[in-house]
């Protein structure tokens, strides 16, 4: 638990449970669901797995999250408790993508992108068999550029490694682009008309790529103009924003 505020108000006696650093980050990944111990790293990349290790711990011992073991197999939940926290994490995040508008590059991580992008596969969507999907970012570090998606009406694997299997489909993007799609900023018809983002390969699958996710939750969430969101950047929001819908992502076909 982190440091006491000495205060009876509920809010102060929630933060000292929730606000430690990446807190409120692991609640996240466990709102959508059991989660392995790796799984919970790889979505939070930048945590170490001692640091993790001690979070869960700590939700677990709070009441928050609770740990179930299998024979060698641990899953960490939320627990009914920790379930209430669902909608907040969301409304957290609705007011994140409305209000704070500037994106540093460090921000620009494509390993939670793609992350997060194979959690949201509309499997319906998706081709029989097994479609394999490069992303290439040329303009990030060699060991960042070249990721794989392993597609089927099933499941959805994320590989930064060729995983050995032909690829249907090669997208090669600006990573911020690509970000900018995924969060609702970007439609994917102006990224590929732009030229920040291109597809290639036979043109049904190429056309189809769009449908086959489902953008980042807060991507349909009302917002005013990029410059207008000056939280993050300015440190303050400019009090005439208008706020206006999201363009429609799916692109022409």
């Amino acid at each position: 638990m982190g440091a006491s505020y000495y205060q009876f108000c509920p809010v102060a006696k929630t933060m000292e449970l929730l606000d430690e650093r990446w807190t409120m980050l692991v609640v996240r990944e466990l709102v959508g669901g059991d989660r392995h111990f790796n799984d919970l790293r790889r979505g939070l990349p930048r945590m170490s797995p001692t640091l993790l290790s001690k979070r869960l711990q700590h939700l677990v011992a709070a009441g928050v999250a609770e740990r179930h073991k299998a024979g060698a197999e641990v899953r960490y939940r939320l627990s009914p408790a920790g379930r209430e926290l669902a909608p907040i994490v969301s409304a957290l995040g609705e007011w994140g993508i409305r209000w704070i508008g500037h994106l540093g590059e460090q921000d620009l991580d494509p390993k939670i992108l793609l992350w997060d992008m194979h959690h949201r596969v509309d499997h319906d969507a998706v081709p029989a068999g097994r479609t394999v999907i490069q992303f290439q970012f040329p303009a990030v570090a060699p060991s960042q550029r070249n990721w794989w998606l392993v597609l089927t009406p099933t499941e959805a694997d994320v590989c930064d490694a060729d995983p050995g299997f032909d690829v249907a489909v090669r997208v090669t993007a600006d990573l911020r682009s690509m970000v900018e799609v995924w969060l609702g900023d970007l439609a994917w018809t102006d990224a590929l008309r732009s030229g920040a983002v291109d597809i290639q390969g036979p043109e049904d699958l190429r056309r189809g790529v769009p449908a086959w996710f489902k953008l980042i939750s807060f991507a349909g969430v009302t917002r005013p103009d990029r410059a207008e969101r000056t939280i993050g950047s300015a440190g303050h929001a400019a009090p005439s924003a208008t706020l206006r819908r999201r363009p429609d992502p799916t692109p022409a076909t």
